[in-house]
């Protein structure tokens, strides 16, 4: 390393003093709240689960509005389509 950077990584006031990159990001917006249930809804897959009745993994769908959950037992070689019929 040179002599240079060994000082500004060892100097506390250098640390905390970094000029910034970038613009700041400007003020948050709040996300929409939806309207009316199942208008937005949440999808997650847990998969990699211990085999229990032929089923290894867990569709779970959310309603944003209610926060009412569904858990959809399947396989962890469910297809594109087949998660479509599911939902």
């Amino acid at each position: 390393m040179t002599e240079m950077k060994q000082y500004v990584e060892g100097c506390d006031l250098c640390q905390r003093n970094k000029n910034r990159t970038e613009l700041p990001a400007g003020k948050l917006m709040p996300n929409a709240a939806p309207e009316k249930p199942w208008a937005h809804i949440m999808v997650d897959f847990i998969v990699k689960l211990p085999l229990v009745r032929g089923y290894d993994s867990i569709l779970v769908v959310c309603n944003r509005l209610t926060k009412m959950v569904y858990f959809i037992l399947i396989t962890k070689k469910i297809s594109a389509e087949g998660s479509a019929v599911l939902f």
